[in-house]
């Protein structure tokens, strides 16, 4: 494994972790990158929704892209500044 090793998993832990992600297909390791991004997702809109809690569909749709489509595009494509009203 590459960089360092997280300081809380017990070795042995972490060798069974690696080797099971050697075992997974192309296809179960793309569905597991798939799962963890829409938990980002989820758990951002749960933040959005606090933040914001009369934010309609759409506003919150907006927010959330916001965190990952750069300022300009973000006005660009749908006239949503975010140094005006924030992510």
């Amino acid at each position: 494994m590459n960089g360092p090793s997280p300081a809380d998993t017990d070795p042995a832990v972490e060798a069974m972790l690696i080797e099971g992600f050697r075992r997974m297909s192309p296809s179960q390791k793309l569905e597991r990158v798939r799962a963890l991004n829409q938990a980002v997702q989820e758990l951002a809109l749960v933040d959005i929704r606090r933040r914001h809690p009369d934010a309609d569909e759409r506003e919150q749709a907006l927010r959330l892209a916001s965190r990952w489509i750069e300022p300009e595009l973000m006005v660009r494509a749908f006239a949503w500044d975010v140094r005006k009203v924030g992510y």
